[in-house]
């Protein structure tokens, strides 16, 4: 076996540097790109990249509608740069924590020439990484740089695309409330990701239906008991159901605030602090209502042997996922707790906007 990295190493690498601030090296054919994320970008390393060739800054649709912006790539704007553009700029433009504050931005002009490949996956990549979806790029007109990690974009796109196995890590016994026999599993994506949870209540039989629930971390609700959502009330019914029940399982899931991670949630957060729904807040910061991919939680179930679920949610687009990766949905267990003075209009968001049944 080589000791050489392959293909989704290298793409956990590349988060891992676009994380740390390191620009990601991305081709297509003959053409060459640096990419780095506006979330977190230095003012040295953004005037080193400058001075490799052409450069743009590349947002979402979402977010370019924010700055009424044109998407002319549809899905995302390539925003020429002034002259004295600095990192400061790029930061002011890709964050909305100061738009309204500070709302004359612009006006922008949008690239519509050329090609969008190199910009879109480059998007695609710094939103697999958690961060901002917010990519500074620069056409590389002469040599590339050496020591950075090299992505071909063609093979990053059928990566990113595709469903990400997982391989389960460790299993052990831990006595809980709501059953003294519970089983936790512990499951590694081969994408270099965070590893997800499973937990066994009782001993569910592989033969029949399972009561399950798939589950999305939630730091803020599950262990701070945040009234601003009802994820930690729904964790404790879900828990408290199998038990009585005498079985289950528990998909505790990686995929914080739907799947943008924890600090884009707080983002997130603070726009609603400035009034914006739940919604419109992850579209003002260039995210999709919802991030998430549920294949996951279908994985993790068939490598465990199960095969059918009563489900335990409020969420259509669970029951689809599932149904579309083979696993049968039997039931609909509704999940109705939680609702506080403080986030009666998010669980309204949710019905009117996501389609949550409440």
């Amino acid at each position: 076996m080589s000791l050489s990295p392959t293909l989704l190493e290298r793409i956990a690498r590349a988060r891992s540097d676009l994380r740390l601030g390191l620009p990601v090296v991305l081709s297509e054919g003959d053409k060459r790109a640096v990419a780095l994320a506006v979330d977190g970008l230095d003012s040295a390393r953004f005037s080193t990249a400058r001075e490799l060739g052409s450069a743009v800054l590349v947002v979402t649709a979402r977010r370019a509608r924010t700055l009424n912006a044109r998407a002319y790539d549809g899905d995302l704007a390539r925003l020429v740069m002034p002259g004295d553009a600095t990192a400061g700029w790029l930061a002011a433009v890709a964050d909305p924590a100061d738009d309204l504050t500070h709302p004359m931005k612009g006006p922008f002009t949008s690239e519509r020439e050329g090609s969008a490949v190199l910009h879109r996956s480059a998007l695609r990549l710094v939103k697999s990484a958690r961060l901002l979806p917010a990519v500074f790029v620069v056409r590389i007109d002469g040599e590339t740089p050496e020591g950075l990690t090299h992505l071909n974009v063609a093979e990053l796109d059928t990566a990113l695309a595709a469903p990400v196995a997982h391989h389960e890590v460790v299993a052990g016994r831990v006595p809980m409330q709501v059953s003294s026999a519970g089983r936790v599993h512990v499951f590694r994506p081969n994408d270099g990701e965070e590893d997800h949870v499973v937990c066994e209540i009782g001993q569910p039989s592989r033969s029949e239906p399972v009561l399950a629930r798939l589950h999305s971390a939630c730091f803020t609700g599950d262990v701070l008991g945040s009234l601003k959502c009802d994820c930690g009330a729904q964790l404790q019914a879900a828990l408290a159901q199998m038990g009585s029940e005498g079985a289950g399982v528990l998909l505790y899931l990686s995929q914080e605030g739907r799947g943008i991670g924890l600090a884009n949630k707080l983002r997130a957060y603070s726009l609603q602090d400035q009034g914006f729904d739940t919604v419109e807040a992850n579209h003002r910061l260039g995210f999709e209502d919802d991030e998430r991919d549920f294949r996951t939680g279908a994985d993790l179930l068939k490598r465990l042997g199960f095969s059918s679920v009563r489900l335990m949610t409020n969420n259509p687009a669970k029951i689809e996922m599932m149904q579309a990766q083979g696993i049968e949905v039997v039931d609909r267990v509704p999940l109705k707790v939680g609702k506080t003075a403080q986030n009666a209009d998010y669980l309204d968001v949710k019905a009117r906007k996501s389609g949550h049944i409440l």
